[in-house]
């Protein structure tokens, strides 16, 4: 299962009930933090979500709306006493824009490992232990005003496990859920894989968040057949789409036209510019093209879990 909370739905100013841009998942107990805006602690606390799980903070880009809450989360994690390695990943030039926020945030108790996420993306249970070795978080470049990127993490499943291929085997049933788990076991001079007691791999989950971006190819590529995407909307009118181009971002059609070419399951909105009192009045412009958006609201989760299949 994974666990999604939208902890801020504001675009550059902070609102009285919108937080800044900032999204956690959270599987098997660890948590990924998507940008850090001004905000995002007191939010979280709102939201009932710990941020101390968080092994790793993965930046869209480095506009002060998206970042400027880094400080003082990285210093309340050390007034907590944190000892575990948090890793940080973003664009281009992570080093550089997080040399003003470490200084900021002064010294800690734990060790700050910024990261460039691999081709192919990486599997947090490489470098963080107790994080399914299923899940994968990979980035993808966006089309902002500087370098940016978005986020699509996913949890593959394995195919059904198959009792009496392991009986024919000779697999006696206390190594079953080693290979369930994907590990191989021995049995004399024999190695059992895993792939000889599975059934075909089943889907998945898959999830994706867009950071600050104009509508893109990158975007729906990696959109594709998600069960959750949130995406930016910043502007709400259907007139502000040559508005939203030139300032790298989206409006609500626009975001509605990459989930449903990209086959999504469910798009929530977010980033809304302060101009927007409330959302639900644009809604429409979205959902006469994606009948399954919603428009995010600060503290708003959702469990995405794997069908009965």
């Amino acid at each position: 299962m994974i666990d999604i909370t939208l902890l801020g739905t504001s675009a550059l100013v902070p609102l009285p009930e919108r937080a800044l841009t900032a999204v956690t998942l959270t599987c098997a107990g660890h948590t990924v933090l998507f940008d850090c805006g001004e905000g995002t602690q007191s939010a979280a606390r709102k939201a009932g979500v710990s941020l101390m799980k968080a092994d790793f903070i993965a930046l869209t880009h480095y506009h002060g709306d998206h970042i400027f809450g880094l400080p003082g989360l990285l210093q309340t994690m050390c007034s907590l006493d944190r000892t575990a390695p948090l890793y940080i990943t973003g664009p281009a030039g992570l080093q550089d824009a997080l040399a003003p926020i470490l200084k900021l945030a002064g010294s800690v108790t734990y060790d700050i490992r910024p990261i460039t996420l691999p081709d192919g993306g990486l599997r947090p249970a490489d470098l963080v232990r107790g994080w399914p070795t299923e899940a994968k978080l990979a980035a993808f470049s966006t089309e902002h005003r500087v370098p940016s990127q978005g986020y699509c993490f996913t949890l593959e499943r394995a195919g059904k496990f198959m009792p009496q291929r392991a009986r024919d085997l000779g697999v006696p049933v206390n190594l079953w859920g080693v290979l369930q788990k994907g590990q191989t076991v021995r049995l004399g001079d024999a190695l059992i894989r895993p792939e000889q007691v599975l059934g075909e791999a089943r889907k998945g989950l898959k999830f994706v968040f867009s950071g600050d971006t104009a509508a893109c190819p990158a975007l729906t590529n990696a959109a594709r057949g998600a069960d959750l995407l949130i995406s930016e909307a910043t502007y709400g009118e259907n007139e502000q789409a040559d508005l939203a181009v030139d300032h790298g971002h989206m409006n609500f059609a626009q975001a509605a036209l990459t989930a449903s070419q990209a086959g999504a399951g469910l798009l929530w909105l977010a980033h809304y510019s302060q101009m927007i009192k409330d959302p639900r009045d644009y809604l429409p412009n979205a959902a006469r093209i994606f009948e399954n958006t919603v428009c995010g609201t600060d503290g708003m989760s959702i469990t995405l879990g794997f069908g009965k299949e």
